[in-house]
């Protein structure tokens, strides 16, 4: 096997995918552009959704990426030798072009050849659907892996826990193949990749997008065929370098190493302080990411904001425990920032922001960290039984910033369980919607491609020429938006708070242009044609050679990738129901459409 640096390994794939005829698309921001469901983009397919449904993509049928992607539900796994909550996903996709027989065998050849990762072929296996009611065995993909080369011994059929992709409960859907790596010790005679002794490690996995997955529960043949790929950058290189996992590969060596120095510890030096690290590492670099974005998060209290908040004060915690102190964590951050910044120069881009927002998080909860230890503990000489109140552990959110899953781990720690019950009452309507937005929202499932998505999303790029006029800036621009079924927020770069006089207007300016019902036109070009043309958009590496520009004649011309109407018409009316600010510099408004 070949011994691969991350950026070497990203080089490699696509450049093979290139050289089979695929455009490179670069990475989506981590904030998925109109998909309620989820918090962060959890897969390389998410802002693909519209183009696997029928939608065609400017770039062609065939493209490649290396995606950025944050998977929070398993945060508690973190500190094993496998787990982080961000990755990036290597994939590939074909919009109704090639299927089964061109992607297995490309498939075999970058995993076998020397050219590429040169995995012996004895120690690969691989997976293909049982089948069932919904759909057929998948003999299809197990003769082409037989013909490639794969032994027959080394093909298993497995049912739809292992063999078959989905996001979320409805939508594109089908039988996949995993790809995975023999470590030579098996657990018996029958160990097999649904096994979970850990001898099977998966490396990549093609779905082959044949269904549609409809609310009834019922299957459907999707218009097109599609293959989507995700081969996971960190958990490969693991592999091919032969380290026990993933935090010894390179992407996080600069960041161990300002730990080390930072605290006089050694990486491995105990199970204790590896964990720590681990978490810090992982942490941390999620939070640069997340901060850093094209669309940028912030802290706060409800969905993305929460995610972050809870993550670094979740790095701030165990880097107590090691000897970090106040204002490291921006350190090992920059050490990040430095590692990926040439292949996210967004990272560069927003290193300022990256580094206050990182200090002033971990200063307010610095402040209040020993306070609520203290507090935490003295609760608990006066607990009987083994279960902490709900009550507490409200306080501890309330007054030491305390996220409740921080509470929850500490309790666990000392042998208690939470009375969430409890601890829900106490928080009421604001608990809600942070856990909506911790918990609920992770579950996955497919962008809202419905016709009130659709207005709202035309709704945004309205408003965005309004805060231009009317505010008498041409320098206003989005800063980050996030689209449900009930409303649109959007974030725009502005130093003050808008008058209610200024809101009248804007909203006013909307109005007009949704009576006078003008069509909304797309058009495919190049960046530089958009440019030209003088369309808005922040020009950076997040657009591919071709792009999508709507036009709203005598109103707006922006570049866009999600769902649209037809005419401002169908808006009806628009309503701004809230202006606040959303990060130092950075205003939010909350809209709505009226029926």
């Amino acid at each position: 096997m070949k011994q691969l640096t991350s950026q070497s390994l990203r080089e490699l794939y696509l450049s093979f995918f290139k050289e089979k005829g695929h455009k490179i698309i670069p990475s989506a921001s981590l904030i998925p552009e109109n998909d309620p469901s989820v918090l962060f983009t959890t897969a390389g397919m998410h802002p693909l959704v519209p183009y696997l449904l029928g939608e065609k993509h400017p770039e062609g049928t065939r493209l490649t990426d290396v995606q950025k992607c944050v998977r929070t539900g398993d945060i508690e796994d973190v500190g094993d030798p496998s787990h982080c909550t961000f990755f990036e996903m290597l994939g590939n996709w074909s919009l109704g072009d090639y299927f089964k027989k061109e992607m297995i065998a490309w498939s075999f050849e970058f995993l076998t050849s020397e050219k590429y990762l040169g995995i012996p072929v004895e120690k690969l296996a691989v997976t293909v659907f049982e089948g069932d009611e919904d759909a057929p065995r998948d003999e299809e993909s197990a003769g082409y892996w037989e013909s490639a080369g794969i032994p027959k011994n080394r093909i298993f059929y497995l049912p739809k826990k292992h063999n078959w992709w989905i996001a979320g409960n409805v939508g594109p859907c089908g039988p996949d193949t995993e790809m995975f790596i023999d470590r030579g010790r098996p657990c018996g005679p029958d160990c097999s990749p649904a096994c979970s002794c850990g001898n099977f490690l998966e490396i990549w996995n093609d779905v082959f997008m044949q269904f549609e997955k409809k609310a009834d529960g019922s299957y459907e043949k999707l218009k097109q065929r599609n293959v989507d790929t995700g081969m996971g950058l960190e958990r490969t290189l693991s592999i091919l370098n032969g380290v026990p996992t993933v935090y010894d590969t390179d992407v996080f060596e600069g960041a161990k190493h300002e730990i080390e120095n930072l605290t006089g510890k050694k990486y491995g030096e105990s199970d204790e302080i590896t964990k720590a690290f681990r978490i810090i590492l992982d942490h941390v670099r999620t939070a640069t990411f997340m901060l850093g974005d094209q669309k940028g998060v912030t802290p706060s209290n409800v969905d993305q904001g929460y995610v972050l908040r809870r993550l670094i004060r979740r790095a701030v915690r165990y880097g107590r425990q090691i000897g970090l102190n106040a204002g490291d964590l921006s350190k090992i951050s920059l050490k990040f920032v430095e590692k990926y910044a040439s292949v996210y120069p967004e990272l560069e881009e927003n290193k300022e922001k990256i580094v206050l927002e990182l200090n002033k998080e971990e200063e307010k909860f610095s402040k209040t960290l020993n306070d609520g230890l203290k507090e935490f503990n003295k609760v608990l000489n006066y607990v009987t039984g083994n279960v902490f109140p709900g009550k507490t552990a409200f306080r501890l959110f309330d007054t030491y910033g305390f996220p409740i899953e921080i509470t929850t781990e500490l309790a666990s720690e000392k042998g208690f369980t939470v009375d969430r019950e409890g601890y829900e009452e106490a928080f009421k309507k604001h608990r809600e919607k942070s856990q909506a937005g911790s918990e609920n929202k992770f579950k996955g499932g497919l962008a809202e491609q419905n016709e009130t998505t659709a207005r709202l999303h035309t709704a945004t790029h309205l408003l965005n020429a309004a805060l231009k006029v009317v505010l008498q800036d041409e320098n206003i621009n989005q800063r980050g938006s996030n689209i449900t079924v009930e409303r649109l927020r959007f974030d725009f770069n502005f130093d003050r708070k808008v008058t209610p006089e200024e809101l009248e207007k804007i909203e006013a300016w909307v109005n007009e242009a949704i009576e006078k019902d003008v069509p909304v036109v797309m058009e495919e070009m190049t960046v530089a044609e958009a440019k030209e043309q003088g369309a808005v958009g922040i020009f950076t590496s997040k657009y591919g050679d071709r792009v999508k520009v709507y036009t709203i004649e005598g109103y707006s011309k922006e570049i866009c990738g999600g769902p649209h109407a037809k005419s401002t018409g169908e808006l009806k009316k628009f309503k701004i129901k809230k202006e606040e600010a959303s990060s130092a510099g950075v205003r939010r408004i909350k809209a709505v459409i009226l029926d």
